[in-house]
């Protein structure tokens, strides 16, 4: 009877568990596997210092090295964002003569104008269509959400090159 009563809550488990994946992102499904790799290498290099192989052990733990490179580009592409977003809500002149520091602010959530769109893609004024669609794509590459990017950078990239592209 218990043997029938674990099988249900497993199943019931399992079930679960395939709904949540239904729902869940790319980054999501990445880092859950990521950690399960993780999670089994250090049980694997446990095991192996218990049953002295500890230069075997060594080769287990090299299965955290992924999760460390990718831990390390997730708050690299971060600390980027957020260098950029602070640099976007700075204290900017808005065309009048006046300091927009909070009307700046206030703009981060709405309309870029074309110079914020040539900085944002590290152009020069001017820049041909190419150009335009060769930085966005270089870019994009690196601050993508689906390979660790931030999503707010990757929206502001996007927003840069329609605003230049109208």
């Amino acid at each position: 009877m218990i043997w029938i009563l674990l099988g249900a809550l497993v199943l019931f488990t399992l079930l679960a568990g395939l709904r949540a994946f239904e729902r869940a992102q790319v980054n999501t499904i990445k880092a859950l596997v990521a950690w399960v790799a993780a999670l089994g290498g250090v049980t694997l290099a446990l095991l192996l210092i218990l049953t002295g192989r500890g230069m075997a052990a060594l080769g287990a733990l090299a299965m955290f090295g992924p999760l460390i490179w990718q831990r390390f580009q997730a708050a690299r592409m971060q600390a980027y964002a957020q260098r950029t977003q602070a640099q976007g809500s700075g204290a900017q002149e808005d065309g009048t003569g006046t300091s927009s520091g909070s009307a700046g602010a206030a703009r981060a959530g709405g309309p870029m104008t074309r110079q914020e769109a040539y900085d944002v893609l590290g152009l020069q004024p001017g820049a041909s269509e190419g150009d335009i669609r060769e930085a966005h794509h270089r870019l994009m590459r690196k601050a993508h959400p689906d390979v660790g990017g931030s999503a707010w950078l990757a929206t502001r990239i996007n927003q840069a090159r329609d605003v230049l592209l109208r």
